[in-house]
């Protein structure tokens, strides 16, 4: 369980960087090449949905300055440890104002280690 959680530190170390530098490439490092996303908040009737090969370039470049943190509440070990689902909540600090959100995530462990399969953000606002 402790490599899961030193992946999770990694990745989102990886956003802070792929903030800073506008360039998502360290991000996807972490992704599956089957990677599916969806985000959503409650004005939305339906999740939008993303794949491997969205503008992560583009997302990251709509953002000034910025930082993520995330903050496990439970970790799921699944598939005789070749899967966790995990669940926790993660905080955008945008230009000095709070996000939130609740995320789900599934983590494969493929042949270049941990990658992320699947994930679900839903804001909180």
């Amino acid at each position: 369980m402790d490599d899961i959680q030193n992946i999770l530190k990694k990745y989102f170390q990886a956003w802070n960087n792929g903030l800073i530098s506008k360039d998502g490439d360290e991000i996807r490092r972490f992704m599956s090449k089957n990677f599916v996303g969806y985000w959503a908040h409650s004005n939305m009737e339906k999740p939008d949905e993303y794949g491997y090969d969205y503008d992560l370039d583009g997302v990251l470049q709509q953002y000034g300055q910025a930082e993520k943190s995330f903050v496990p509440v439970s970790i799921v070990e699944r598939k005789n440890r070749k899967e966790c689902l995990v669940l926790g909540r993660e905080t955008n600090v945008i230009e000095g104002k709070p996000y939130t959100a609740q995320c789900m995530f599934v983590w494969r462990d493929e042949e270049e280690g941990w990658k992320l399969l699947r994930e679900y953000i839903e804001l909180e606002r």
